[in-house]
């Protein structure tokens, strides 16, 4: 008998084999009925009948095999999808997903060649059905896997959120205590509040950027008309007196006038320029060089010391990402690895772009925006 008709003719079978493995996926099963074990898997099993009796070429076999296999745009999910789907919200995790189709994989071959004791399987047949689960097994880790990382990124942005709230006041609370005079010991503490707040103001502030883009939401931009050589030089002065060791140096050639969101563009800069002092030579400036022509403005920010490896520099602007010597050691400053990134989106959100470059000389990451947002 085909593969196919024996799937169609022992469902009920294959079904019931499925089901008891499920329950052995503990502890997301411990509490599932029996209908909620099976879940879609008659439909996986026609699904994968109905592939092994349709034609189809050794191109699209081989796609298949691969979890390459095409289907229409804006199609429904397919079984597989959302079977992946419920068992996620299930809590069942990636690796037992995987593990229902090894042993449904084993189940239905193993029932099917003692079926076939009078007559050998075809082995076409097994081909065809490994290179249908492999392709059920690419569609369920997929939409699983999307589910989680959603979900992930929803929590973390509703964490961020409302942990904003308690920060205010913490740091309200803080500033109002280095406000009352009430000697060195409790100012001295109110400062270390109020910086610490600061320090953690702008990891979740990071961190909710980055759940923006993660949601597909993009950065929220306001943009007027703005002159950026004040804007820069605000920006500058801020973190001059957060480090007042280092030399920051800003240069404006041209017009620096035109419509974006200042705010924003501030966040740009310094996130470059926290990122030159880190990395860069500490006896040597951070030079800031902004040029303004016609239809849109540049601005650079440059540093002395080691050059980046061509391989770092190609992901640099990755999220999560930091200095080589930085990857397996504590930092100081909080640092999450968003604030190139979160620099590249907002280049972007200004229909700008940012590349970086780095040699023995120097580093210099350098920005384009177009005049008018």
């Amino acid at each position: 008998m085909r593969l196919a008709e024996f799937i169609l003719r022992d469902m009920a079978g294959i079904v019931a084999q499925w089901e008891a493995f499920a329950a052995t996926l503990l502890p997301a099963a411990a509490s599932m009925e029996p209908l909620a074990l099976r879940d879609h898997a008659e439909q996986i099993l026609e699904a994968v009948a109905k592939d092994l009796s349709t034609s189809q070429s050794r191109e699209a076999q081989a796609e298949k095999s691969m979890g390459l296999a095409g289907r229409p745009a804006n199609s429904p999910e397919t079984a597989a999808q959302t079977h992946a789907l419920l068992r996620a919200r299930s809590g069942f995790d990636i690796r037992q997903l995987v593990a229902e189709y090894r042993a449904l994989r084993a189940s239905v071959l193993r029932r099917w060649m003692d079926d076939c004791l009078a007559d050998p399987p075809d082995l076409d047949d097994i081909i065809r059905f490994n290179e249908a689960i492999d392709q059920a097994v690419a569609e369920s880790v997929g939409f699983f896997s999307a589910n989680i990382d959603q979900a992930r990124d929803l929590f973390l942005g509703m964490l961020g959120h409302d942990m904003r709230s308690p920060l205010q006041t913490i740091q309200m609370t803080a500033t109002y205590l280095s406000a009352l005079n009430a000697g060195a010991k409790i100012s001295g503490a109110a400062s270390r509040l109020i910086s610490s707040g600061a320090r953690m103001q702008a990891l979740l502030d990071d961190l909710l950027d980055f759940n923006r883009t993660k949601l597909g939401l993009g950065f929220n931009i306001a943009p007027v008309s703005v002159d950026l050589a004040r804007v820069f030089d605000d920006e500058l002065e801020r973190v001059r007196a957060a480090h007042p060791d280092r030399r920051i140096e800003l240069t404006v050639l041209g017009n620096a006038e035109g419509i974006w969101d200042g705010q924003r563009l501030q966040q740009l800069l310094g996130n470059l320029v926290l990122n030159a002092i880190k990395y860069g030579a500490p006896d040597a400036p951070v030079h800031v060089v902004v040029a303004g022509e016609l239809e849109e403005l540049r601005f650079e920010v440059k540093n002395s010391g080691p050059a980046i490896e061509r391989l770092a520099l190609a992901e640099i602007f990755d999220p999560l990402k930091r200095g080589p010597d930085q990857e397996n050691k504590h930092d100081a400053d909080g640092n999450l690895g968003l604030g190139l990134y979160i620099a590249r989106e907002i280049a972007k959100a200004h229909g700008g772009d940012i590349e970086a470059r780095s040699n023995e000389m120097e580093t210099a990451f350098s920005v384009r925006l177009p005049r008018h947002t």
